[in-house]
């Protein structure tokens, strides 16, 4: 077969491990956000390559084409195609080991998600798709150990709550050129629905890129075009095509604060039926991400995302749906926040997630959790930080110690049941992985009964989303130093709160240890934002207890 070179029209070249992946798009201006380079000559592959879902014999695999000009996100217009997908060996792909053909249209937006199978067990491999004699930018995967192996490490990017106008991903190219990981876990907020001017930049609501469609988005139209929109960040691009993704999703991929029969950000009377906008998310969020859902990745056959993967004996990795089942959040100190009739994860799920991390074979028993799982009082503060506290972890404006009723504080009945299981069954190695308050902590989990911890819980800061600084106005390290430390006063399991900095994680699993290592990056405006370590913490095989590390893992 001919086939004619990518266009590199804008292209950022990364290296990565060795591989050279041509990954990404010069950052186009509002109007052209979604369009293909000229009406004469479409970008083909406008919108990357990515992978997702890694087992030890299989990996999703994702590209979206632009066969023709009338072929936009959410146009729902363009000719049905027969695209070509390859997995290889080699990076020449001479030695090819697994293929096919998959048709696709403007029925599922001109995406392409294929689960390709046939593939040995912890191996790296190269993957293109080729349509009309042009092929994609060239992607590196990984598939997962046999379930008997016993891999010496894994190490996973942990990052959620990457918000478009808020800053530029500068994180995932951090992540992408390290070369060392087996997976990016995403822990929601993969996107943000708001129109310009909304939760933007700082205090002011800065811009620093427009989103669009220029608007909320509410219809399924809308949710391609912002999907597909982000899919042309250049360092969003980079690290798709360097690693699998492991993804689930949190509220702003459908509304803010969504719960199962609506969102506190939807309005029925000028948005729409709740119902018809969740299922729209869904369906975008099924066409345009490298995720398995409801098993399977044939797009539209249900909406069940939340599942399990198995890293050998090492490591499994239960990541959860914390919106879709949720009961509707009440205030601080309202009663029914005790209610055994009310869930965040919904009878099925909790009861599948309580058997997971009974029954696991493996050493660590890793959480993808979009919410906080640690019970945190918020201590009273003067007005203006709780405020600002309030912006993101929906604390009340009351002068007394108060638990933040997003995360599972307003759901405790459902919290006691997996904390009475996990201690009942004598479960060892439990380690939550959290996201969306955009702060970073180090926290133990501790017992509902006796208070003493029972797991752990690492949460990863925001890829660009306000913190509490931000939305204070005030420089970082000043007004925060104070909320930390009355926040860890309250909360003695709270072992280590950063309010301030924003960026990733890494998270570095061994059979004697699970470290994370956060990393903050210097400007959230600047494209070529440097990055530092900024705390490293760690959970010893055997214990729930964190500790302060003075290394980090490095690649």
């Amino acid at each position: 077969m001919s086939i004619a070179p990518v266009d590199d029209l804008g292209r950022r070249r990364f290296l990565m491990g060795g591989l050279g992946v041509a990954a990404g798009l010069g950052v186009l201006g509002p109007a052209a956000l979604a369009t293909p380079a000229s009406s004469s000559q479409p970008r083909v592959f406008a919108h990357g390559v990515a992978s997702g879902d890694p087992l030890p014999d299989a990996v999703v695999l994702w590209t979206r084409v632009t066969p023709s000009p009338e072929c936009l996100p959410g146009a729902g217009r363009g000719p049905d195609v027969d695209v070509t997908w390859q997995v290889a060996r080699d990076d020449d792909f001479e030695d090819v080991v697994a293929s096919g053909v998959v048709r696709t249209g403007p029925r599922q937006d001109h995406t392409v998600k294929v689960d390709a199978a046939g593939l040995r067990p912890a191996t790296d491999y190269r993957y293109r798709f080729v349509l009309a004699g042009q092929a994609s930018p060239v992607g590196r995967t990984r598939t997962a150990p046999s379930p008997g192996d016993s891999p010496a490490q894994l190490r996973f990017g942990v990052v959620s709550c990457a918000n478009w106008q808020a800053g530029w991903f500068t994180s995932y190219r951090h992540l992408a050129e390290r070369g060392d990981l087996d997976a990016v876990i995403h822990l929601g907020d993969y996107l943000y629905e708001y129109q310009p001017g909304k939760y933007s930049y700082g205090h002011d609501q800065v811009d620093i890129r427009l989103h669009d469609p220029q608007r909320e988005i509410v219809s399924l139209r809308d949710y391609r075009r912002r999907h597909a929109q982000y899919k042309t960040d250049p360092d969003l691009q980079a690290l798709h095509a360097a690693v699998p993704f492991i993804v689930t999703w949190d509220d702003h991929e459908v509304a803010d604060g969504n719960w199962s029969g609506g969102a506190f950000e939807h309005q029925p009377a000028t948005e729409g039926p709740w119902k018809k906008r969740v299922r729209a998310a869904h369906r975008a969020y099924d066409e345009w991400m490298p995720v398995r859902i409801s098993g399977t990745a044939v797009t539209g056959d249900g909406d069940r995302i939340y599942r399990r993967l198995q890293f050998g004996q090492l490591a499994d990795l239960s990541m959860l749906d914390l919106r879709s089942y949720r009961s509707e959040r009440v205030q601080p100190g309202d009663p029914a926040i005790d209610d055994v009739q009310r869930t965040i994860a919904g009878g099925p799920q909790l009861a599948w997630l309580s058997d997971n991390l009974s029954t696991s074979p493996c050493r660590w028993k890793l959480v993808g959790n979009p919410v906080m799982v640690a019970p945190v009082l918020m201590p009273p503060r003067p007005q203006r930080e709780q405020d600002a506290l309030s912006q993101h972890v929906a604390t009340s404006t009351r002068r007394t110690s108060e638990p933040n009723t997003d995360t599972w504080n307003g759901y405790t009945s459902d919290r006691d049941r997996l904390l009475g299981r996990l201690e009942d069954d004598g479960v060892t190695g439990a380690v939550f992985l959290t996201g969306d308050v955009h702060t970073a902590w180090a926290t133990e989990v501790p017992s509902p009964r006796t208070g003493r911890p029972i797991a752990a819980e690492l949460v990863c800061n925001s890829l660009t989303s306000n913190n509490v600084d931000d939305f204070m106005g005030t420089r970082p390290r000043t007004t925060s130093l104070t909320l930390e430390a009355a926040i860890q006063q309250e909360n003695p399991h709270v072992k280590w709160v950063n309010l301030d900095d924003h960026g990733y994680a890494v998270l570095h699993v061994t059979a004697d240890g699970v470290q994370m290592d956060w990393h903050a990056i210097s400007d959230r405006r600047d494209p070529d934002a440097t990055s530092r370590v900024l705390a490293s913490w760690a959970v010893a095989a055997g214990s729930a207890r964190v500790r302060p590390v003075r290394d980090p893992v490095t690649a």
